[in-house]
């Protein structure tokens, strides 16, 4: 864990759950694991604080609990996941994919689930109806069934998944409750992995029956007499501390597979990232996420499992498989020849190529709070140094070991300007040098030097680049917004103001009024900061996309 990380995880925590859970988790994870009372000394935060930060890191998965060093009876001690916390910056993603395959209600199944950590089936589809019906016309509603069908079919593409039980007491990890002593549910191992629960991905059947509500504008004591009616009259819906969770490794594996789709299309054609779009959906159970190739497919599969819509002939899937399997990239590979051949795609080199496709680029630039304006540039667009220097990295990467005059002849780059791009690349450590003596005094006139692009350690170098750039974007996001708080909240103020005056028939002339109550220069204004903000925001998740891929790389030759 680098210190870019923690930065990150630190602003991504503040962000989402506040300064106080952002001030234990920082401290969780620079310190490693630690009891409760060493917590509230080191932090100065007061206990009672300390355990609703744990609490909440818990609930989304951000931190677990093992028994104490010192033996039975010792208090436990809770340790932070930095992976865990920087998948925060992956939320949108998630949610847009499920808005993706599943529509609008997949989207807010898995944005609750996200936003709360863990919930049980009857409470999320409650929830997701009543903000469907919100936004629907007077006197239209969704049915609980509805909600409750896309839920599954999330639950069968493994997008969610049951948390797992805790010491066999069917109470999960995260099924604490925020209450205000996590300590009491100390375990004396780490948690489980979700996998290894046989009944992940089973639904139970749940007795829900009826239709979203609105929710109409009530007194705030009606309110408090509501909550607490509820809270006497618990309802029982069948699958009571049964709790689930998103399933980040199913979101990741499909993130990988767009990926692998898009660089065929790009290097090939749209019939050919069809032909790998159905071997990978063929793969998605027999092939674990790690796996750095597929299982073996004869073409008889493939072509049974190719969609009717695509209409490719036998004859022409086989061009295709062909084409594939002599392609320069490798693709595709083959292994024997009886029954037209088994085939294999290699997940591991098609992510070392996107990876390479994208080397030496820079990472979007920042700049940092307090300055004027923000330059941000998109992910992969921008050149770090010019796209003769990536010529000459890819030509490293492909020949591993040349020379200098090697490089200029193979490059086709004047002598000069080969020279100066080698040694920038070498002192910012993308290529390394090699001395190879002919002779043992290391003689210059009779040594060779070899140039060479070393491709783990330039990704993670990469990574940390990347990571410091997402800093400064959510600095400079929430300085942004620090700024200009007063605005903000005006602004909000008079919205709020404006659908309710709407909502109960008020005349043109009075929203006309309540308008007016932002001035001309504020209006303005407020469209340059939501501009900046956009821009922000979307170079935060181009830059995640960047993250995502180095991640993946370095994972798989690991």
């Amino acid at each position: 864990m680098t210190a870019q990380e923690v930065r990150l995880c630190g602003l991504l925590m503040r962000e989402h759950f506040g300064e106080v859970v952002e001030k234990v988790g920082t401290h969780l994870l620079r310190s490693g694991g630690q009891h409760l009372r060493a917590i509230v000394h080191e932090t100065g935060v007061s206990a009672d604080l300390v355990k609703k930060s744990l609490c909440v890191l818990m609930h989304h998965g951000a931190c677990s609990f093992i028994s104490g060093r010192k033996g039975p009876g010792s208090p436990p001690e809770y340790q932070a996941s930095c992976d865990c916390i920087l998948r925060i910056l992956r939320y949108p993603r998630y949610i847009y994919t499920s808005k993706t395959l599943y529509g609008d209600t997949g989207e807010l199944i898995v944005e609750e689930l996200l936003q709360r950590g863990h919930m049980t089936m009857s409470g999320t589809v409650k929830t997701v109806a009543d903000r469907l019906s919100q936004n629907m016309e007077d006197g239209q509603s969704v049915d609980y069934s509805e909600v409750s069908s896309v839920f599954s079919k999330l639950v069968e593409t493994h997008f969610l998944q049951r948390c797992p039980p805790l010491d066999g007491a069917g109470m999960t990890a995260s099924s604490t409750q925020a209450g205000p002593n996590p300590t009491a549910a100390a375990s004396s191992s780490t948690l489980p992995n979700p996998e290894s629960f046989s009944e992940c991905y089973k639904v139970p059947h749940v007795t829900l029956v009826g239709r979203g509500k609105r929710q109409l504008a009530t007194e705030e004591g009606e309110e408090q007499r509501s909550a607490k009616r509820a809270k006497m009259e618990p309802e029982t819906h069948g699958d009571e501390g049964i709790y689930w969770q998103v399933n980040f490794t199913r979101f990741h594996q499909h993130f990988r597979d767009q990926v692998i789709i898009s660089a065929v299309a790009s290097k090939l054609d749209q019939t050919s990232s069809e032909i790998v779009r159905t071997i990978l959906r063929m793969s998605e159970v027999t092939t674990s996420p790690t796996d750095s190739c597929t299982k073996p497919l004869s073409a008889n599969e493939i072509f049974r499992s190719l969609p009717s819509s695509h209409n490719i002939p036998r004859q022409i899937l086989d061009q295709y498989l062909t084409l594939l399997v002599d392609d320069p990239m490798e693709f595709v590979g083959k292994i024997g020849e009886s029954g037209g051949g088994m085939f294999v795609l290699s997940i591991l080199y098609f992510i070392a190529a996107a990876f390479l496709t994208s080397l030496p680029r820079s990472a979007p630039s920042i700049s940092q709070p307090g300055t004027s304006h923000a330059r941000v540039h998109r992910a992969g667009e921008v050149s770090l140094f010019g796209s003769r220097s990536a010529r000459i990295f890819r030509l490293l990467l492909r020949k591993r070991h040349l020379e200098q005059k090697q490089v200029e002849d193979f490059a086709m780059i004047p002598a000069k300007e080969a020279k100066d791009m080698l040694y920038t690349l070498l002192s910012q450590n993308l290529v390394q040098l090699q001395e190879i003596p002919k002779t043992p005094d290391f003689a210059p006139s009779r040594t060779f030097y070899l140039y060479t692009a070393n491709q783990l350690p330039t990704a993670r170098m990469l990574l940390q680049k990347c990571y410091k750039t997402v800093s400064n974007l959510v600095e400079r996001r929430l300085f942004e917004t620090k700024e200009n708080k007063r605005l903000l909240e005006k602004s909000q103020r008079i919205e709020a103001i404006l659908a309710s005056l709407q909502a109960s028939g008020a005349e043109a002339e009075q929203l006309t009024e309540v308008e007016e109550m932002i001035s001309a220069p504020e209006k303005q204004q407020l469209e340059v900061l939501k501009l900046h903000v956009n821009k922000l925001d979307s170079a935060e998740n181009q830059v995640d996309e960047t993250i995502f891929l180095l991640e993946s790389y370095i994972n798989s030759t690991c």
